[in-house]
């Protein structure tokens, strides 16, 4: 038997970000929506154990030490007594490392599911979602998979209000963005709007509002990694200067980028031009929604 499943990237399309509290913990406000692009995470029956590496971003990775899957393999499996046959777990990882596209939590979401479904394990969602929010604050997002309002850590969820579909270009230079030094570099000026979230149009009905909304919304973290790393300046000076491009704006801690677009010719096109004139960066259109 072999169960596949798309570990979707996740889009910020704003990120609020209010000061640490005592914990350390920095309370949010965003807009998380999915691309139809991914990594690939296929449980494997008859085979293993272990997790093979594949993808044109595998070496970049680490194999089983630390590695997120293998930490949401581990916690689902911890205490279970039950016999179950030899599995193999495969992440074909196609997203950047460490690229503000969720893609960690969105592989070990991806495996959590098809740990359940594969050894058919009697786990109920809520139960699913316990595990998830103790691996990271975005794995719940990402085993939920669909456009939703992050709070709190970013574990609490709330389905987002009704969205278009978004035809956008995604964009990475290839250079690191580390989450934690971006924080660091924020708390040295925090927003004084904080975590709070906007209010919401009455309605979205296409492109075109939906980028003229997030106009009025912002990525806090956007300022701090750019001062860390200009790779991201030019990425949104490159998005912000081509005329497919109706919004641009960081997604996450970075460096990852987005340009939303009319339609999907006007995402290929952008796409096709900035892998041309930029082939050192990861260049991909891609659809945003539900």
């Amino acid at each position: 038997m072999v169960l596949e499943r798309v570990a979707r990237a996740k889009i910020n399309l704003f990120l609020h970000v209010g000061p640490p509290g005592r914990d350390g913990y920095h309370p949010i406000g965003s807009l998380m929506v999915f691309a139809d692009v991914g990594d690939r995470v296929s449980f494997i029956e008859g085979e293993g154990p272990g997790l093979r590496l594949t993808g044109p971003f595998a070496r970049e990775l680490t194999g089983e030490t630390d590695n997120l899957i293998v930490r949401a393999r581990d916690g689902l499996l911890a205490g279970r007594s039950a016999a179950w046959a030899p599995f193999h777990l495969v992440l074909d990882k196609q997203l950047p490392i460490a690229s503000g596209l969720g893609g960690g939590s969105a592989d070990a979401a991806a495996a959590l599911a098809l740990l359940r479904d594969g050894l058919a394990l009697d786990v109920a969602d809520d139960v699913l979602h316990d595990i998830a929010a103790r691996l990271g604050s975005d794995v719940p997002a990402c085993l939920a998979s669909r456009s939703v309002i992050a709070t709190g850590r970013g574990d609490r969820l709330a389905p987002a209000p009704p969205l278009p579909a978004l035809d956008t270009v995604l964009v990475n230079p290839r250079r690191p963005s580390p989450t934690a030094a971006v924080y660091k570099a924020y708390d040295r000026a925090v927003s004084q709007q904080g975590a709070a979230l906007p209010d919401w149009p009455v309605r979205l009905a296409g492109p075109e509002d939906v980028a003229a909304f997030l106009a009025h919304c912002r990525n806090d973290l956007q300022p701090p990694a750019v001062a860390l790393q200009p790779a991201i300046a030019k990425v949104l000076g490159a998005l912000d200067m081509s005329p497919e491009t109706l919004f641009a704006r960081m997604s996450g801690s970075g460096a990852t980028c987005f340009a939303l677009c009319r339609s999907q010719a006007d995402a290929a096109r952008l796409a096709a031009r900035l892998t041309t004139a930029h082939p050192e960066w990861w260049v991909k259109a891609c659809r945003l929604g539900s």
